[in-house]
């Protein structure tokens, strides 16, 4: 049974993932990890970690699966990772991720400017302390000797590559994301590599997500149980691919994601703009944009509340569907109580790494449960706002596919078809990403034209369907909620 292996990378696992060419599942492994403990502002995960995970599930897959029907493997991984090699390639530092907040001040003096404007339109990565180009502006500023020493500045997949074939290579996907790549000319743009002192040398080469490299080392192929010949596909993000996976690619079709952090998308033809700079604007392929908004407050919130408020340890599924359970003690708007929910600073659509997280309209009877309740609809509120700026830039939302472990939790899809007003539709794809780098692999082999598995162009998944009642206490909170960051905004940068 001819099948390709889909791997995500993320920033708290890696799953590698076996499709048959129709789309089913043969086989899944999947690894979880921690970040490194730093100190405030940082955010590191150990490379060496991520990448034995990667050749740890790919080996435990082909093992379940053997390797003689293996058409290929390709990859999606999260967005804005930065990291130092040597001229050897080995790394000079540890992998600092989008939530790294360390050069918050470098991104608020560059989004101010005129070549910021310019980077941003020319880009299509918003200027934010996530992106690999203010990172870079960071290290030269404040480890100016590292900076220097650096032969290159690649993100996990590039080590990757670079292990298994000695090329390094950046998709232009993952390249779009870096604040450092044209989105209209396919290459760097010069006005960043102006600013950071870098000359093209010291980045990856740009590739197409359907890119095709063979010829693995002969002890990596051992390693992941694999013909030497085997295809390897770069692929793209994880953010482009869950719309490629979640099968979210007409018009009007959004792709809404919430784990650890959360994510609003929609495909284009080409670049939307925004006057108002609120929205990404990402290559998925040469053909095809993906749009949208990033949030940095998602799951991890209610991780967040429960280990420093209600003294739980949260770690399993289980805790996730607790938390909702209290939450679903008191009703819709939580009686008043308003969370803006910018606890780890924010993203989409504000790009403000300084945000602060606000409890508004606190009332003597408001119990335990009501904050609870207010953290979630926090969560979907700052969703919907993303969503808000896309309809404004591109047009109507007429169907909305999740994707994310929220999606296990029948309260919480229910109380995002109330605000949203319209039914959300699970995918009933096993992972949203990791399928969509398969379907990119299997259009870079050749074996499909278009970007779905075949008989596979409807969507299909569980619907939850809106209760116009309940939205209208949403909505009532939500003109609240719109409001509050504006009118804190200058209190909290002081």
């Amino acid at each position: 049974m001819q099948h390709i292996i889909g791997v995500d990378i993320g920033t708290t696992n890696t799953k590698a993932i076996a499709f048959t060419v129709e789309g089913t599942v043969i086989a899944q492994v999947n690894i979880t990890y921690m970040p490194l403990a730093t100190v405030a502002e940082e955010h590191e995960l150990d490379v060496e970690v991520l990448f034995n995970a990667v050749v740890q599930t790919i080996r435990q897959v082909t093992a379940q699966t053997g390797s003689s029907s293996l058409l290929g493997i390709a990859f999606s991984s999260a967005m804005h990772s930065l990291l130092a090699v040597d001229q050897a390639g080995k790394p000079l530092t540890n992998l600092i991720t989008w939530a790294d907040l360390r050069s918050s001040r470098q991104a608020a003096q560059l989004k101010d400017s005129d070549t910021g404007k310019r980077i941003y339109q020319r880009t299509g990565t918003p200027i934010h302390p996530m992106s690999p180009l203010c990172k870079l502006l960071w290290m030269k500023e404040q480890r100016p000797d590292l900076f220097a020493a650096a032969h290159k500045f690649i993100g996990i997949k590039e080590l990757i590559f670079f292990r298994f074939f000695g090329q390094y290579l950046i998709d232009h996907s993952i390249a779009s994301a870096t604040g450092l790549f044209d989105i209209y000319d396919f290459d760097w743009n010069k006005d960043a590599l102006l600013i950071t002192g870098l000359t093209p040398d010291r980045l990856s080469t740009p590739v197409s997500p359907t890119h095709i490299v063979k010829g693995i080392t002969e002890a990596y192929a051992t390693a992941l149980g694999i013909d030497q010949a085997t295809p390897f596909i770069p692929g793209a993000s994880d953010g482009c691919l869950a719309n490629v996976g979640s099968g979210a690619m007409q018009p009007g079709d959004v792709s809404l994601t919430i784990g650890t952090s959360g994510a609003v998308r929609m495909m284009a033809h080409k670049p939307q703009h925004d006057v108002k700079e609120r929205i990404f604007n990402y290559i998925l392929t040469e053909q095809w944009y993906v749009s949208g908004g990033p949030i940095n407050n998602g799951a991890v919130l209610l991780k967040w509340y429960a280990e420093h408020f209600l003294d739980r340890t949260f770690q399993q599924t289980e805790d996730f569907e607790w938390f909702l359970q209290q939450a679903a003690q008191v009703p819709a708007g939580a009686e008043g109580l308003v969370f803006l929910p910018y606890v780890q600073g924010e993203r989409a659509p504000v790009w403000d790494a300084a945000a602060k997280g606000v409890f508004f309209g606190i009332h003597a009877r408001h119990t335990q449960a009501h904050f609870m309740r207010a953290i979630v609809e926090g969560i979907n509120f700052a969703l919907y706002q993303v969503t808000q700026s896309l309809e404004e830039t591109i047009g109507p939302v007429t169907n909305i596919y999740a994707s994310g472990g929220f999606t296990r939790s029948p309260h919480w899809l229910q109380w995002m078809a109330d605000l949203f007003g319209k039914p959300i539709i699970v995918s009933s794809a096993a992972d949203a990403s990791a399928t969509g780098a398969a379907i990119v692999g299997l259009k870079g082999l050749g074996v499909i034209n278009e970007l779905s598995f075949p008989g596979s162009a409807s969507p299909k998944g569980e619907r939850s369907l809106p209760n116009e009642h309940e939205r209208k206490a949403y909505l009532h909170n939500y003109g609240i909620y719109s409001m509050l960051y504006d009118r804190l905004k200058d209190v909290f940068h002081i």
